[in-house]
């Protein structure tokens, strides 16, 4: 079973830039198609990005396409989220997710079995 582990939250002032990261452990990363997702204060979690397991196909939700970049690095076990042009609607707290084995990659978060524990990002305007 695989462990996920986020970094990289904080403090950023709107216009500025934030590299989450989720680091993997007990099982075989490469097997797992990665998502991240987000959640506000009083929302429900939302889809952000996700990436396949070999990192040859993304998708974004409208709300980071042109801003975020999901990227992974198999050999270090970590799947990234560059994000760029913060705006003060991105805050929350950010979670990085993993697919069943050898599953598709998905927007929906009822198709990631694994979760890791959250890290906040704060916009500020």
């Amino acid at each position: 079973q695989v462990q996920l582990v986020e970094s990289g939250g904080g403090l950023v002032q709107a216009g500025g830039s934030l590299r989450l990261s989720c680091a993997a452990s007990g099982g075989t990363f490469s097997s797992y198609a990665m998502g991240w997702f987000r959640q506000a204060p009083g929302k429900e979690r939302e889809f952000v990005a996700a990436i396949s397991r070999r990192g040859d196909s993304t998708d974004y939700a409208d709300s980071g396409k042109g801003r975020f970049t999901i990227s992974r690095d198999n050999a270090k076990n970590t799947v990234y989220l560059q994000m760029n042009s913060l705006k003060p609607e991105d805050t929350a707290v950010y979670y990085c997710a993993a697919s069943a084995p050898f599953y598709k990659f998905s927007t929906r978060a009822q198709n990631y079995p694994y979760w890791g524990q959250g890290t906040q990002v704060t916009v500020s305007s």
